[in-house]
């Protein structure tokens, strides 16, 4: 249902998430995002995709400038001159990244407002709790975040740099892309054939398949189609094996499943349970079929583990998503920028002209004064 709202469409205020592979963008108040492109910007030729790792100043200015403006004029079709902003962010996001985007934003495009808001934290205003273990499997990486009544417990972050590209380089190791044609890139194949054609298998199939035995029923193969003309195999075997990359350990024993278990462990006694009964996954990433219900097998038997018995937790349970998954933070953005705090907690270009300075969650809007 569409919350009430004073905002008039040129008014409203403006909900930006820009991800590490896709930017969601869209109106508060509403239930989805306008439109959904990729978080990529073109210099000289060449494309730029990691805005976050990019080292050059000014390269990451000139990228991120090119980037808002396709975003505006070309796919939202607004001016963003005297606009709202907010910014739906990682807790981990790069400072550099951040008040540089606000420059662009404020000078280059003369907003009136903006204001940073953690994803991790305003996803639960989707699901109106403020207590939660909130799990983000993006693009890059999966970042682990505990959120206790509205604040998020950085403390206990953990984060690894396992997610949807991983499953990819599974994906793309395992099958023939030779004769991919140059129309469309590897890459945007190789994405499509696992959000079309993969799938999380159980955990009990898993472990036959690693050890060599037989599994039945067996999982057809699949025919990929590129353009009508080309046509590749995807094996069964890599269609039902392709994510357990994110549930195999690492040399220090760490996986998506003992992320969970680790940062339980390390709360307070009185929280575990509560934590252990509020698993909130988003990202693009955990929309795959049979995701929610393989990561709950691999919990009930780690849990069950030497290792983590002292726990004394004997289930979890999942929140389910109001939304996809994958625009779950931008819907909270939607959900706040609809509310009182967005005025107190957002910086306006005023401010910022004279400050230059913006606040982190949840300070307040101007900087804080250190005695001389």
């Amino acid at each position: 249902m569409k919350i009430d709202s004073d905002f008039s469409t040129e008014k409203q205020c403006i909900v930006i998430d820009i991800g590490t592979k896709y930017t969601k963008f869209g109106f508060a108040t509403e239930h989805s995002p306008r439109c959904i492109i990729q978080t990529q910007s073109e210099i000289d030729g060449m494309i730029v995709t990691d805005f976050y790792n990019c080292i050059d100043q000014q390269k990451l200015t000139l990228a991120l400038t090119k980037f808002i403006h396709r975003l505006f004029y070309k796919h939202a079709l607004i001016a963003p001159k005297e606009k709202k902003v907010i910014i739906v962010e990682s807790l981990l996001s790069p400072t550099k990244f951040k008040e540089t985007l606000a420059k662009i934003l404020f000078i280059n495009y003369e907003i009136a407002s903006l204001c940073f808001v953690p994803s991790h934290c305003v996803a639960l205003f989707t699901l109106g709790i403020s207590t939660a273990l909130v799990l983000d499997i993006g693009y890059k990486e999966t970042i682990l975040i505990p959120v206790c009544e509205g604040v998020p417990v950085l403390k206990l972050w953990q984060a690894m740099p396992l997610a949807g590209e991983s499953v990819e380089k599974q994906i793309k190791n395992q099958i023939n892309v030779n004769e991919l044609t140059a129309e469309k890139s590897t890459n945007d194949i190789i994405e499509d054939i696992k959000v079309r054609s993969c799938f999380v298998t159980k955990l009990n199939r898993s472990k036959n398949l690693v050890e060599g035995k037989d599994v039945n029923p067996l999982t057809t193969d699949a025919s990929y189609h590129i353009n009508g003309e080309i046509s590749i195999t995807i094996p069964g075997r890599v269609r039902e094996t392709a994510y357990d990359i994110l549930f195999e350990e690492n040399i220090d024993e760490m996986s998506i499943t003992t992320m969970i278990l680790e940062t339980i462990k390390n709360s307070n006694v009185d929280m575990r349970l509560k934590l252990a009964e509020n698993i909130f996954l988003i990202g693009g990433t955990t929309i795959a079929k049979g995701f929610k219900a393989r990561l709950k097998e691999e919990l009930q038997e780690k849990v069950n583990s030497s290792k983590y018995q002292n726990l004394k937790i004997s289930k979890f349970k999942f929140h389910i998503a109001p939304v996809y998954e994958n625009y779950v933070a931008w819907l909270g953005g939607s959900i706040f920028g609809s509310t009182n705090n967005l005025n107190i907690l957002s910086q306006t270009r005023e401010n910022f002209l004279k400050e230059n300075f913006i606040p982190d969650w949840p300070t307040t809007h101007t900087r804080p004064k250190v005695e001389q």
